[in-house]
């Protein structure tokens, strides 16, 4: 517990700005006009005076398969031109899911890239990508995670290898709820003494929360990550809290007394102006945290690639608002807070520009939409700043360049044909039924049946699809709606119209999960599935990874019933993989089980759900599992997983002849027909 005098400390500073923010908010209300709705008075006239004014440039979730290489590039000249319009007031943000594996994430390890990273090795491109824009400082994320803890240090220590040198992250990595203490490869990197420093001292290193000094005023960030991190990446000997109950929830009171004494320590120090870097997954997160926290003036979301935008903000085809940039929410001590985000893969620059009071309270009445917003690093974007590929930074643009040189020889490895837009975009595949999710469930069934024929069944989860295979096409003059088209053509490595590459499978599997057979239930087949839609909420523009894709059965579930007791209907196409003769087969409708329920599936899924990934309840015992190993020479970084086994289906079941034809049903899922969400009134089109 904080000394008594402490806590009075930050008690004192809370309320003292309340009273000022309430205050302020009083008089303008006084000053506005009556029931005609005009004002008396200049609004400007009676807000506090802009004592300080920072901005805050944002970025997070650079790891879904996007086109990093064009985006990072852009996304450097924009920042070099805000910076040069507030050079003394800026800093720049990432709220963590800075890399992830995949093509861009490999490239790194190629000797070519050594002239830019000393030492080459996978990831350490995504990292000097940053260095060079000049990151002041980041949240962890789950995919920062994903191979592990010493990888992790791998990409922000320092490494000297055959006299040459990587130097690490120039910027600190910062979690208060992540504890490093019993992990041997970042233990080192997370002493305590790096809490409340200056980020510019703590390069490569690890804090609860930093200071970041710009002209003369000091800046607290403090982060924090999502408490479900055990259940979705490989934490090795951190831990993290709140922990989960059995359930595999937390309590968001139990997470912002977690992050809460960081805050205090800064406002004990009379730092005042404090931003939160979350990584919580689901903004649903970070917006509660709002009202629970006391000292927090921004948060900046990271996890569920939010796209928040303003009137004025120029929206990339193919996208569509998902929320007000800013966010605006009352803190408990009633504080006024603001909550942003931006889409993932540099799509977007986030920038707000804060004006403070004398007293460290943001004036919400002088944000300026003109200023503020997530600007769209494509082309459009730059030219609307007056800016084009001209502008970039020359340091960003030779790293990126030589990712693009070694992962171009991957496009033209041309593993199978499509007519079809194949949707991998995690507002669907978190959500629903996607061709691209029953397409590679489809794929590990055939690999589980080449390995043991009596393969009925696959699951696996939507957040291990990492993007969509095709293209997103305005139509000419920017008029009419974007059109989503299958792969185009690539006349430089001979791709035509609909090919898909291995490039185009290792970035919507980045990845690359390994496969495993293993037998269950129908009492465990209905449990998994009750797992998978345990959290859907229809009223969530995202959902969360563990949502299923499925293949060799079709479930129906009502969204709005409790969480155990939502799947209506279990369908196995072909019960014990031998033909479509045997099947189909109802294994539970009607509120009962139609076969025996510890009547035996053998179903293919990945190892990291059979292993709890996402939480899953597989069972760990008398399972008859068997890893898979898939054969092929398609050529990708790591064979035998789950990359292969979808070029391995594709090679088999098409061809430029006969492309993959099964379109996307979009945003209408009262046609799926594999996953039925009964929802809008829809009956169960499920033989009963």
């Amino acid at each position: 517990m904080l000394e008594q005098q402490k806590v009075e400390v930050v008690v004192y500073k809370a309320t003292l700005k309340s009273l000022v923010y309430l205050g302020a908010v009083g008089t303008l209300a006084a000053c506005l006009g009556g029931g005609n709705g005009s004002v008396a008075v200049n609004p400007s006239e009676v807000l506090p005076a802009t004592a300080f004014e920072l901005q805050v440039l944002h970025i997070a979730d650079m790891d879904s398969g996007g086109n990093l290489v064009e985006n990072s590039q852009n996304i450097s000249a924009i920042l070099s031109k805000f910076r040069a319009e507030k050079p003394d007031n800026t800093v720049f943000l990432s709220s963590g899911d800075n890399y992830i594996p995949g093509s861009f994430f490999n490239a790194s390890a190629d000797p070519s890239l050594a002239e830019e990273l000393g030492v080459p090795s996978a990831g350490r491109g995504d990292i000097e990508i940053l260095n060079q824009l000049g990151l002041d400082a980041s949240a962890f994320g789950n995919h920062d995670f994903d191979q592990g803890t010493a990888k992790v240090r791998n990409l922000i220590a320092p490494e000297t290898a055959s006299g040459q040198t990587w130097r690490g992250a120039q910027f600190p990595y910062l979690s208060a709820n992540i504890d490093f203490s019993g992990d041997a490869n970042l233990a080192s990197l997370a002493d305590p003494a790096n809490d409340g420093q200056e980020a510019s001292s703590l390069a490569g290193k690890i804090a609860k929360f930093v200071v970041i000094t710009v002209d003369g005023k000091e800046i607290g960030v403090v982060s924090a990550a999502t408490p479900t991190l055990p259940t979705i990446t490989t934490l090795n000997g951190a831990t993290v809290s709140p922990a989960l109950d059995g359930n595999g929830s937390f309590s968001i009171d139990d997470l912002a007394a977690e992050i809460q004494p960081s805050v205090n320590q800064l406002l004990n120090r009379g730092i005042d102006k404090i931003i939160l870097l979350g990584h919580m997954q689901q903004i649903s997160v970070e917006e509660q945290l709002a009202s629970r926290l006391t000292g927090v003036d921004l948060i900046i979301a990271g996890g569920s690639n939010t796209r928040l935008f303003d009137s004025n903000d120029l929206i990339r085809a193919g996208d569509t608002s998902q929320g007000e940039y800013p966010k605006q929410f009352t803190s408990a001590s009633g504080e006024p807070v603001l909550l942003v985000n931006v889409d993932a893969d540099y799509k977007y620059l986030g920038r707000i520009v804060l004006p403070f009071d004398e007293d460290g309270e943001v004036i919400v009445g002088k944000l300026d939409p003109a200023v503020n917003g997530a600007y769209s690093t494509d082309a459009t974007g730059l030219a609307a700043l007056g800016l084009d590929a001209a502008d970039r930074q020359a340091e960003v643009s030779a790293i990126a360049q030589d990712i693009l040189a070694v992962n171009q020889a991957l496009e033209g490895v041309i593993l199978g044909s499509t007519s079809v837009y194949l949707e991998g975009d995690r507002a669907f595949v978190r959500k629903q039924e996607s061709n691209l999710g029953n397409l590679t469930a489809d794929a590990n069934l055939a690999a589980g049946q080449d390995s043991d024929m009596l393969t009925a069944v696959s699951l696996k989860n939507g957040g291990g699809i990492r993007g969509s295979i095709g293209a997103i096409i305005v139509p000419a003059g920017g008029t009419g709606s974007a059109q989503k088209l299958p792969p185009q053509p690539d006349e430089s490595v001979g791709k035509q119209e609909g090919d898909i590459s291995r490039g185009d499978i290792e970035r919507a599997l980045s990845f690359n999960n390994a496969l495993s057979l293993l037998d269950i239930t129908a009492q465990q087949l209905k449990d998994l599935l009750e797992h998978g839609v345990s959290n859907y909420d229809l009223a969530q523009a995202q959902g969360a990874g563990q949502f299923p894709q499925v293949g060799g059965l079709r479930f129906s579930f009502d969204p709005t019933a409790a969480a155990g007791s939502r799947v209506r209907t279990i369908v196995v196409n072909d019960p014990d993989g031998l033909g479509p003769l045997t099947g189909p087969q109802t294994v539970f409708s009607g509120g009962q089980f139609r076969v025996p329920v510890n009547q035996v599936y053998r179903m293919a899924t990945l190892s990291f759900l059979a292993d709890g990934g996402d939480g899953y309840p597989f069972p760990t015992t008398n399972v008859n599992r068997v890893e898979l190993d898939t054969t092929g020479d398609a050529g990708f970084a790591v064979e035998g997983r789950e990359q292969q086994a979808l070029a391995d289906f594709l090679e088999a079941t098409t061809s430029r002849a006969m492309p993959f034809a099964q379109a996307d049903s979009g945003a209408d899922f009262s046609i799926d027909e594999r996953i039925v969400i009964l929802a809008n009134g829809r009956s169960d089109p499920l033989p009963q």
